[in-house]
């Protein structure tokens, strides 16, 4: 990875959610926009991420690195950021499964599905602040969770997202909006679904959720 210059002034937190524009500002109706390289931390996992414990706990494995690794380079270098939101992959092992003819995910109908949490880290980091980061998240998530944890750099080029708001259940009704659009305009999916988690399940009523549904296209 890059290197970070050795301490320098303190400088305000920069917001790069705020910076991304429609990377992070998605519409209730479909858009097409290009997706540049960006890296993240990510862990693999699989199951119904409502059933799996496996999940919840690649979820705070993942915060506590980012959290980490955030504090490591402010020390060194006085940049400071805010920790990025929670993203996802998500593709189903079933080839019969189709979300888009869904209204709501209903109980199996997650189960098999594979899936990558990512965490993307906004500015460049040390292989030395990466392994702190890493030493401390796993005294805090556990050894096993943050050994699960990998870099990940990729571009998805040109992409079709919608703003879906509310419960994570009915995204199927966006996912066929999505669909329909691809289909409109004569694009096809590829890469896997991705989605962008805007708001915090824990502090935010299922009904005002807002998730970006994002889908790589040719």
């Amino acid at each position: 990875m890059s290197t970070t210059p050795k301490s320098g002034p303190a400088q305000g937190k920069t917001d790069h959610r705020k910076l991304g524009g429609a990377l992070y500002g998605a519409k209730a109706v479909p858009h097409t926009l290009d997706v540049p390289e960006f890296a993240f931390l990510a862990v693999d996992g699989s199951g119904d991420p409502g059933q799996s414990p496996e999940f919840g706990s690649a979820i705070a494995a993942l915060y506590a690195a980012s959290y980490a690794l955030k504090f490591a380079v402010r020390a060194d270098t006085g940049l400071d950021y805010a920790v990025m939101p929670l993203e996802g992959l998500w593709h189903s092992t079933d080839p019969d499964f189709d979300a888009a003819a869904l209204d709501t995910y209903g109980p199996g109908d997650r189960a098999g599905w594979e899936w990558t949490l990512l965490i993307r880290q906004p500015v460049p980091y040390t292989d030395a602040q990466l392994a702190a980061a890493l030493a401390k998240a796993a005294a805090k998530a556990g050894a096993e969770e943050a050994g699960r944890i990998r870099r990940e750099v990729f571009t998805e080029g040109p992409c079709v997202q919608v703003l879906h708001k509310g419960p994570y259940e009915t995204e199927p009704r966006s996912v066929k909006l999505l669909h329909d659009y691809l289909e409109a305009e004569g694009l096809k999916e590829a890469g896997r679904h991705h989605e962008i988690y805007l708001s915090d399940p824990t502090r935010t009523a299922p009904e005002r959720r807002r998730t970006i549904l994002r889908q790589p296209v040719s």
